[in-house]
């Protein structure tokens, strides 16, 4: 995969990112910059060959490649994300062999992703050590603003993460999750009223 943001055409690769676990490891390296399987065991709580197993995964689809510049020695395996970031047409997968079955892991796990995160988001686990931070806007805009509004966003975000890639001292992994589409239709949305009746 090409240093610059990379496209999912693959059904394979789909299932491979669907996975919670390969999921959070692409989230890691791209935030920390290159690690060990150690590293990765340590940071995500999961035993070293379990985190080796999933490292070799994700490197058998191109999605992380060695990173031997950040090795001490020729036998440290330290790995990086071989891209700046995924681009998925659920769409578009979902017409290739298999496409379908893996489309419907990958979106299962997603609102998974998503549902935690609310959970998390608004729960009264609140640790003093660290930030929470809610939006929910509505913005009136044409597609090209919309897309516009997007690509801004997202070169904000690229500055941060490149700026504290590799920075230890006191960071955390924050997950900052957006999504800019057109406000869903009512009738489309299910209310309490309605589950109430």
């Amino acid at each position: 995969m090409a240093a610059g943001r990379g496209t999912v055409h693959d059904p394979r690769v789909l299932r491979a990112i669907a996975h919670p676990v390969r999921n959070r490891i692409l989230t890691e390296l791209s935030a920390v910059g290159p690690m060990r399987a150690a590293d990765v065991a340590q940071q995500l709580g999961i035993p070293a060959n379990q985190a080796s197993f999933h490292l070799r995964q994700l490197a058998k689809y191109g999605l992380i490649e060695e990173a031997p510049e950040a090795a001490r020695d020729q036998r440290d395996r330290v790995w990086k994300a071989a891209g700046a970031g995924l681009s998925i047409d659920v769409g578009a997968l979902e017409q290739e062999p298999g496409g379908k079955a893996a489309a419907t892991v990958f979106l299962r796990n997603a609102a998974g992703y998503a549902h935690q995160l609310v959970e998390v988001a608004y729960g009264q686990d609140r640790r003093p050590d660290t930030h929470r931070s809610t939006t929910d806007t509505a913005v009136r805009l044409t597609k090209d603003e919309a897309a516009q509004l997007a690509a801004e966003v997202g070169e904000l975000l690229q500055r941060w993460t490149d700026r504290n890639r590799g920075r230890d001292d006191g960071r955390t992994t924050y997950a900052f999750h957006a999504m800019l589409l057109p406000q869903p239709d009512a009738t489309t949305t299910t209310s309490d009223e309605e589950h109430d009746a």
